[in-house]
């Protein structure tokens, strides 16, 4: 073989080589390509399966808050009711027997002055 002939022979495979290159990346970006279309695929089954549940529980959850709500309204209107019926009762009571009231007033504030000099003397 002669110079000229190896240059022939390199270049021939060189060409090669890059053309076996060229192709080697072609097939592997097809192949990345096929496998990020998959995925995208699964991505957005996912999300459509997700959406559905994410929507019953969000409306669980505000079922759930109204429900909250609606206890709280319902236990603060039986407090008002029941304070209403204790300062009526309460009003009778002293309407009924002013004696007996005053006299049950002037015992618990007795009581609660007792009570209250007591705590002093002991922080003392």
């Amino acid at each position: 073989m002669t110079t000229p002939q190896v240059d022939v022979h390199g270049n021939g495979l060189a060409d090669q080589a890059a053309d076996s290159a060229d192709q080697a990346i072609r097939s592997t970006q097809r192949v990345a390509n096929a496998t990020l279309d998959r995925m995208a695929g699964s991505v957005q089954d996912l999300r459509q399966q997700a959406a559905p549940l994410l929507n019953r529980v969000s409306a669980q959850a505000g079922e759930l808050a109204q429900r909250g709500v609606d206890a709280v309204r319902d236990t603060s209107q039986q407090l008002r009711d029941k304070a209403v019926r204790a300062s009526d009762g309460t009003v009778n009571y002293i309407r009924d027997e002013p004696v007996k009231a005053m006299l049950i007033a002037a015992a618990t504030g007795a009581a609660l002055m007792a009570l209250i000099g007591l705590m002093s003397r002991n922080r003392h």
